[in-house]
């Protein structure tokens, strides 16, 4: 049982991970102007930094082919090869390692956040939690509103996150999930968050992200 329960983990995690770091940003940057978006703005392969160097066509391509990303790997996880929740949740941890370090690309990527949201628009309502889901939009879409600041916003959706799985859906494989993902995604912005910071000359210029 604990080696069938290791293989399947092992499985979810790199199907997640292996469709995850298909470099969506990278390649259709290099199609429409030729160059390396690691060289543009802050460096990240993803759909915000597509929306700020090349354009919002673009990023909204990038958005659809990432949620494509992990559609497919909810699918392949959940669907096709009907594995239980905890499994399913490691497959989409593996969805967001895999774009945040995409082995093609030197393991460089994205910040993570898009492929988080996309996992949260598949994986909740599949387990019945849309209500859940709701708060968690209201508190992103809120600050969002106020600030413009994508970055803050979602950080404040997913510290709320794990208090949503331990209030009101009584999850520990939830709670474990969003621990980890925060945590990654954490990691990948601690660098942004530090020139950020030293770059504020106050409050309200570190929260709009100046």
């Amino acid at each position: 049982m604990i080696v069938n329960g290791f293989i399947s983990g092992l499985v979810a995690l790199l199907i997640g991970y292996l469709l995850g770091s298909f470099p969506t940003a990278y390649l259709l940057t290099k199609w429409k102007t030729g160059q390396d978006i690691r060289k543009l703005g802050g460096g990240n392969v993803g759909a915000l930094n597509t929306f700020k160097e090349v354009g919002i066509w673009l990023a909204i391509v990038v958005i659809l082919i990432d949620i494509g990303k992990v559609v497919a790997t909810i699918a392949i996880t959940h669907y096709a090869l009907s594995l239980d929740k905890p499994f399913v949740l490691i497959s989409a941890v593996g969805v967001v390692l895999g774009h945040n370090w995409m082995p093609w690309l030197k393991f460089s990527g994205g910040k993570g956040m898009g492929a988080t949201v996309g996992v949260l628009v598949m994986i909740m309502p599949i387990y019945g939690y849309l209500m859940e889901l709701a708060i968690f939009a209201g508190i992103v879409a809120l600050p969002l509103l106020l600030t413009r600041n994508v970055a803050l916003s979602m950080g404040l959706g997913l510290v709320a996150l794990p208090f949503l799985g331990w209030l009101s859906m009584h999850d520990g494989y939830f709670i474990t999930w969003s621990l980890v993902v925060g945590i990654i995604i954490v990691i990948k912005f601690a660098s942004t968050a530090i020139a950020v910071i030293a770059k504020s000359t106050s409050i309200w210029d570190f929260i709009k992200g100046h």
